[in-house]
């Protein structure tokens, strides 16, 4: 293992998700993986709201994180200790860069969006396709890993997805989820492999810069069961597949501590400020 790999605890993985199958590298084991990553581990941006940059994103540090303290994190965190995981497995990956438009009001139809997020693009040992992997999305997140083509709809556990090529940006591929009987835009990406500075770059940017959204506001999501709960500032929705929207408008940043606790599972207690910098952006 490399010197950015060193330091996963991968038993206390495979706990942290609940997984106790198989750990040979194919198809069976990365999706139960998946399955059980975005049903264990929270997506949460608790250090940016708090001050807190995210820098290191080296396997002792994201391991003492997400596995360790049971926190959660953003998509460089989430992707990039499953990028260690799924290596030290016997997979092949690659960590992506992408842009994303997902609820953008102008879209694809406006300037190119910075490169802020992070995906995967894993290989199975004897299968000729890649797999789009993507834990760190939040809400709308990949709970199944997909086939990197471009082409016809893919379902999963909780939704359809489809890759489209998209020639705009430098080119390379576009995501895009089923919403009712509407394809909406995720994000672009190619598939083009990022070093880890690049994307210790861009979690630092989207950590600290004072107009991004992980530093002036608060956000959670969770996979439960049939379920994608989400949280955004004092809205608490639950998102049932085939099923209704529960949403729970919370009266105060106690309520969202209690939440963050009681439902997502985080311990924010060593977090400097967390109670009044939750309060500041909860709004009226």
């Amino acid at each position: 293992m490399d010197a950015e790999g060193a330091g996963l605890d991968l038993p206390g993985y495979l706990d942290r998700i609940g997984y106790c199958g198989p750990v040979q590298a194919t198809a069976e084991t990365l999706a139960a993986v998946v399955a059980g990553h975005t049903r264990h581990i929270p997506f949460e941006n608790l250090d940016p709201l708090c001050g807190v940059p995210v820098e290191d994103l080296r396997a002792a540090a994201l391991t003492a994180k997400l596995v360790g303290r049971r926190r959660g994190g953003y998509c460089y965190e989430h992707n990039t200790l499953l990028r260690y995981v799924l290596e030290q497995l016997g997979f092949g990956v690659d960590a992506l860069g992408a842009r994303v438009v997902w609820m953008s009001p102008t879209g694809l139809d406006g300037p190119p969006r910075a490169e802020t997020h992070q995906t995967l693009a894993v290989r199975i040992p004897g299968v000729d396709d890649r797999f789009l992997v993507d834990v760190g999305f939040g809400g709308q997140t990949l709970t199944a890993p997909i086939r990197l083509v471009a082409g016809p709809a893919q379902q999963t556990d909780l939704g359809a997805f489809r890759i489209r090529s998209h020639d705009r940006w430098g080119g390379g591929y576009l995501l895009e989820t089923l919403l009712g009987h509407d394809w909406q835009p995720m994000y672009t990406f190619t598939d083009r492999p990022r070093p880890l500075i690049d994307l210790e770059l861009g979690s630092w940017y989207v950590s600290t810069h004072p107009r991004s959204l992980f530093v002036t506001g608060l956000s959670a999501a969770l996979v439960v069961g049939d379920a994608r709960m989400n949280l955004h500032g004092r809205t608490l929705s639950v998102h049932h597949h085939d099923g209704p929207t529960e949403r729970t408008r919370l009266a105060s940043a106690a309520a969202v501590i209690a939440v963050l606790g009681e439902r997502f599972g985080l311990d924010v207690s060593g977090l400097p400020a967390v109670t009044d910098r939750i309060a500041a952006v909860l709004g009226p």
